[in-house]
């Protein structure tokens, strides 16, 4: 059951960023896009000790995701 909430928020959190930064994607790239982007976020904001707890680590996700695909407009165009 947990793989399923991994999946669903991920979607959710690639969703949301791709609204943000103004960039479509698919079901699928939302997916990438959350999880890897959350991965990101969780390793700078501990980089520089901060921790996120319920919607904190929601926003540090969402951030994440979003740097990743401002990084990823900036190297593919």
């Amino acid at each position: 059951m947990g793989f399923v909430v991994w999946i669903i928020t991920g979607a959710v959190i690639g969703w949301v960023a791709g609204k943000l930064m103004k960039r479509e994607g698919g079901f699928l790239r939302n997916i990438l896009v959350g999880i890897v982007g959350s991965s990101l976020g969780g390793f700078l904001a501990g980089l520089v000790h901060i921790r996120g707890v319920g919607i904190g680590s929601f926003l540090i996700s969402v951030a994440g995701a979003c740097l990743l695909l401002w990084l990823a407009k900036k190297l593919f165009g």
